[in-house]
């Protein structure tokens, strides 16, 4: 689970929109401090997700609140938006630039089901890869099926970091490589001022990643968990490694096998993992597939100039 946040701030934002949701939060340099040149901000924009089960529904009362949130396609109605939503980049339609409540805000609007498929399966990592990250819950419904697939999402992290990282690696080192999951296929973390934006991520929110991620690890039965040392040890066999790589997700996995498996093959996922088991380099493949699966797979432009 993300961490829970009782801030007054984030809820007088909510209470603009719509209520129906099933998920919210905050998320980013706005919500928790961030080092490097920009980390000094003062009101720096607040970043939002919303997560709803009925997308239609949802923007037609939103459309009646705040119509001037929208871009052009607010003319087009809720229907045309949800399409957008639903089948461009990573389902998600953004609003930037809004002022709400004195503070700058953007936000996205999410289906259910969409996001519940993401955190299991990772079909783009989109929001799933920010909800691996710390972020400030602002509402949460009694959905079960949600509720399991977040802790899902950061246990899948977890596993696909471990098979990246050596045998004995630090805290630090573990929350690095997941909070790197998410920005693999983003060019800006290869060149410009955002190729430390991972590291200005992790350094200063130590204990937000140790306090997300602490259960999951002392009761992972693959890993010695020092935590006075700040120290892990894993299970580097090809019999641990399997078990990691069977775990992990599907669109993960599908990925992997089309990087190992030669044409004319087509074996099948299981016995292409089990030979990444055996490999010296099974790491380095994870990194292709997490790389290959997310290059491509760009969130819906939001930022359409407002009319």
């Amino acid at each position: 689970m993300a961490l829970q946040s009782s801030g007054v701030a984030f809820r007088k934002v909510l209470a603009h929109f719509p209520e129906e949701l099933s998920l919210a939060f905050a998320y980013g340099s706005g919500v928790f401090r961030q080092a490097g040149p920009s980390s000094h901000q003062k009101n720096a924009m607040l970043d939002f997700v919303f997560t709803v089960d009925d997308p239609v529904a949802w923007h037609s009362k939103n459309l009646k609140k705040n119509r001037n949130h929208y871009s052009f396609l607010k003319v087009l109605g809720p229907k045309f938006i949800t399409t957008v939503q639903n089948n461009y980049g990573a389902g998600v339609y953004y609003n930037p630039l809004i002022m709400c409540d004195g503070r700058l805000i953007k936000y996205g609007v999410i289906s259910t089901s969409i996001l519940i498929e993401d955190l299991l399966n990772w079909n783009n990592l989109y929001v799933a890869g920010r909800l691996q990250k710390p972020v400030k819950i602002v509402a949460m419904n009694e959905n079960v099926a949600l509720r399991s697939a977040l802790d899902k999402n950061l246990k899948s992290a977890v596993t696909a970091a471990f098979l990246m990282l050596p045998e004995s690696f630090s805290e630090e080192e573990l929350f690095i490589e997941i909070a790197g999951l998410s920005y693999s296929g983003d060019f800006r973390m290869v060149v410009g001022e955002d190729k430390t934006k991972v590291l200005n991520i992790v350094k200063p929110n130590i204990v937000h990643f140790r306090e997300l991620y602490g259960n999951i690890l002392q009761e992972n039965p693959q890993v010695v968990y020092k935590m006075q040392q700040g120290r892990l040890e894993i299970d580097k066999s090809p019999e641990g490694q399997f078990t990691q790589l069977m775990t992990l997700p599907k669109t993960l996995q599908q990925q992997i096998n089309h990087i190992m498996d030669p044409p004319g093959k087509n074996r099948d996922v299981e016995e292409t993992l089990l030979q990444v088991a055996h490999d010296p380099d099974c790491g380095d493949v994870v990194r292709r597939g997490v790389l290959m699966n997310l290059t491509l797979k760009k969130c819906w432009p939001w930022d359409f100039p407002q009319s």
